[in-house]
Parts: C-alpha cells; sequence; structure tokens
C-alpha cells in the first residue's frame, strides 16, 4: 500500500469570536513580515510581538512555523477565491465582460501578494502546492459559471476546451506578471494590462479554428 505523503497537521480553529479576531491579527502579522522579509525571517516571536500577543499565544493555536506557514496560505488563497467570486458575480453579463472581469480579478488579486506569492511557492514542505492547485480549480470552476450563459458565442470548434485554454492563458499571464522583475505596477498600467488580456481572449474565442474557416 502506497504510504500517504506527509502533510502539516491542521491548526486549530477558534471556536470564539475573540479567539477568531487574535487568530486574524496574528495571520496579518506574519503576511506583513513575509511579505517585507520573506518567509525565512518571519518568526514566531516576531509574529506574535508584530500582532500584540504572547509567543504562547501563538504556539496554542500553532504547534511550529510550518503550521503558520499552511494557515497563512490558506487564509490568502481563500481571499482569492472571495475577490475573483465577486468581480465576476458583478461582471458586465457577456462573454467579453466576464473575461475582463476574470483578467482584472487575477491580476489585482496576484497585485496584492506580489511579494508573498514566490515565498509561498518557495515552502513547498507546506503543502501550499496542493492548496494552490484547488485554488486554481476553484477560479476556473468560477469562470466557466459566469461564462456559462455565452458559451454559444464562442466560434472554435470545441468551445469548452477553448474556454479552458483562455482562462489558463490569462492565469499564466498573471501568475508571470507576479513574479517577473518587471511587473505592471500601479492601478491604471495593470488595469490596461489586464483589458489587454480580456481582448486577446475574446479574440482568440470569437475567431473561427483554420481548418474550420476553409471549409
Amino acid at each position: 500500500m502506497t504510504a500517504e505523503p506527509d502533510r502539516p497537521a491542521r491548526y486549530r480553529e477558534p471556536r470564539q469570536a475573540r479567539s477568531a479576531a487574535t487568530l486574524a491579527r496574528v495571520l496579518q502579522a506574519a503576511e506583513e513580515i513575509a511579505s517585507s522579509s520573506g518567509l525565512e525571517e518571519m518568526t514566531m516571536t516576531g509574529v506574535a510581538e508584530r500582532a500584540g500577543v504572547s509567543v504562547g499565544t501563538i504556539y496554542r493555536r500553532f504547534e511550529d512555523k510550518d503550521q503558520l506557514i499552511t494557515a497563512l496560505t490558506e487564509r490568502m488563497l481563500e481571499r482569492r477565491e472571495q475577490y475573483v467570486a465577486e468581480q465576476l458575480r458583478t461582471a458586465e453579463p457577456s462573454l467579453p465582460g466576464v473575461l475582463d472581469a476574470y483578467a482584472h480579478a487575477l491580476l489585482q488579486s496576484f497585485a496584492d501578494s506580489r511579494n508573498l506569492f514566490p515565498e509561498l511557492l518557495r515552502a513547498r514542505s507546506t503543502g501550499a502546492l496542493d492548496r494552490g492547485a484547488r485554488t486554481i480549480t476553484e477560479i476556473h470552476r468560477l469562470l466557466l459559471e459566469a461564462a456559462a450563459p455565452y458559451t454559444d458565442q464562442i466560434r472554435r470548434s470545441d468551445p469548452d476546451a477553448a474556454l479552458d485554454t483562455a482562462a489558463r492563458a490569462i492565469l499564466g499571464a498573471c501568475f508571470h506578471n507576479s513574479v517577473r522583475p518587471d511587473p505592471a505596477t500601479g492601478q491604471a498600467a495593470r488595469d490596461r494590462y489586464a483589458s489587454e488580456l480580456g481582448n486577446m481572449a475574446i479574440a482568440y474565442l470569437l475567431t473561427p479554428d483554420r481548418r474550420t474557416a476553409r471549409t
């Protein structure tokens, strides 16, 4: 029988509002330190000092630093999912509107945690990659759900596969922008880049396959 891969144990979830507020402060402090100084420099003591709690308070919730990083990853990715879902719910009701909202939401969500994403990707032992894969799956599902009423407008021979390709291209471009040394920075530059990504995706989806065009 194949052994299960090692995974960090789940940290203890708060059961009271006061505990939840304390946990939120701890995770916010951890995110700030990791974003500015990197995960290597993040210590339990440093997080406690920034959050205004005792080190013992953190250790009552997290067994070690890996568990804290796991919780930080979970928090960040949950926020990404919620943000993308919200932006797609309020998108203009059209295929271009949905793709444009998707591109803007992804680019903004990556920009919000630009310094943290590479750090979490390097922390492979925390299960960040598995959790990231689940977020990608959820974001993809959200796009398909939002685009479903308009897929009859897609002119590729396989609309579902084409939409999948467009979604992957936008996601890849947004992630690449978050880790490259010269990203599109500033709201105006990000808006312009996101609009270009949305336009590129729509141009592809509304263009028939070459072999279809010849027949």
